[in-house]
């Protein structure tokens, strides 16, 4: 189940579960839009796959007899924070901003 992170990894802006803010790759790195489009240019700087919006988990179940929405699967409380360097990061974007997704 997605881990629904609580924050953007880069400059720590709230993302809760319902934001249409939040940006994920396939490993569930989350991101705000801006740090994703402006400074990450949709590449991921831990896997260098792309950002995506991440899906908003519904707040009540709508399904009788199913245990779904927020209040079954919270999102996650644990902060995350990048660990690479501004640096680092940077270079991991110049080297795959120009490489389609499916590419790299």
């Amino acid at each position: 189940m997605l881990d629904l992170r609580p924050n953007c990894e880069l400059c720590d802006r709230d993302l809760p579960p319902d934001s249409a803010e939040a940006r994920i790759c396939s490993y569930e790195c989350t991101y705000c839009a801006d740090c994703a489009e402006q400074v990450l240019r949709d590449v991921c700087p831990t896997c260098g796959g792309n950002l995506r919006p991440r899906p908003i988990r519904p707040r009540q179940n709508h399904r009788a007899g199913k245990a779904l929405g927020l209040a079954h699967h919270p999102g996650a409380t644990r902060r995350h924070h990048s660990p690479w360097s501004a640096a680092e990061i940077a270079e991991m974007v110049n080297r795959l901003v120009g490489v389609p997704p499916e590419r790299r």
